[in-house]
């Protein structure tokens, strides 16, 4: 086993698949780090939950990576982000945390049309995190919102390019393109996975935005200001887990990730995994 300075994964949960858009990003850029994904399957999508939902959840699957002896934590989830953030760092006040923010502020720094476009859950959109987001760097610019609604059930069943995947999508897209967007910020870590989809729809002069690779950036950093970095004597390994069907995430890894892995049940008894 490859012995860090301090031993232990970094856990990385979602609801479901969408996690792995981020998780793909820190094995790429950290590829030395061990990983432990747990996937909420049993309660996807947490977008149409209330916000003390989402923190009980966020707080029991916290509770099982440090069981497991997780060194940081990636609420790789916009809707877990925006409403258990705070509130696990208040909890867990000795843990390192590295949320999702929607992207906006480099959708508005980099817009010449002053128009840019997020699709994100609506828990994201009532979130303080989003507003607060909004407020602070997109003065000045108009930022269009849609929920894309069935979105994330269409990935979490790797249907990326059907006629009702594009659908949703022409749904959302085609009234911002008309309003003139040339940045569209991607607010739902499930949406990177129809990234090509999104950019054949809007075409080559509109940005699409993935948040991964910065989340992935600001895991480096906490890990290196904390001195938590692991070994880079060996590659890092990794450990799936969901609270649904493992068959059918396990089913779905060679195509959301590349790779063909096991995945572990964990299954919601009493307020806590197992």
């Amino acid at each position: 086993m490859k012995q860090g300075p301090t031993p232990g994964p970094i856990g990385v949960f979602d609801s479901g698949v969408g996690g792995l858009s981020v998780l793909r990003e820190i094995r790429r850029q950290l590829p030395f780090e061990d990983l432990l994904f747990v996937a909420d399957q049993s309660h996807v999508p947490y977008g149409l939950r209330s916000s003390s939902q989402v923190r009980d959840f966020s707080r029991v699957i916290t509770n099982y990576l440090l069981s497991h002896g997780s060194r940081l934590i990636v609420l790789a989830c916009n809707t877990a982000s925006a409403a258990a953030l705070h509130y696990l760092r208040r909890s867990f006040p000795d843990v390192p945390f590295v949320g999702m923010e929607p992207a906006v502020k480099p959708a508005a720094e980099g817009t010449k049309s002053r128009t840019v476009g997020v699709l994100a859950t609506p828990a994201t959109f009532q979130g303080e995190l989003y507003h607060s987001v909004v407020e602070r760097f997109a003065k000045g610019v108009t930022v269009l919102t849609d929920t894309c609604q069935g979105l994330v059930g269409q990935i979490e069943r790797g249907d990326f390019d059907s006629p009702a995947t594009r659908a949703i999508l022409e749904k959302a897209l085609h009234p911002m393109i008309a309003r003139g967007v040339d940045r569209v910020v991607m607010g739902c870590t499930h949406y990177p996975f129809v990234i090509p989809l999104i950019e054949e729809i809007v075409g080559p002069e509109v940005e699409v935005i993935d948040p991964g690779p910065a989340v992935a950036r600001q895991v480096g950093r906490v890990l290196e200001t904390r001195g938590l970095r692991g070994s880079e004597s060996s590659l890092g390994a990794v450990q799936y887990f969901t609270t649904g069907d493992p068959a059918k995430l396990r089913q779905l890894l060679p195509k959301l990730i590349g790779e063909e892995s096991p995945v572990e049940a964990l299954h919601w008894e009493q307020g806590q995994l197992g």
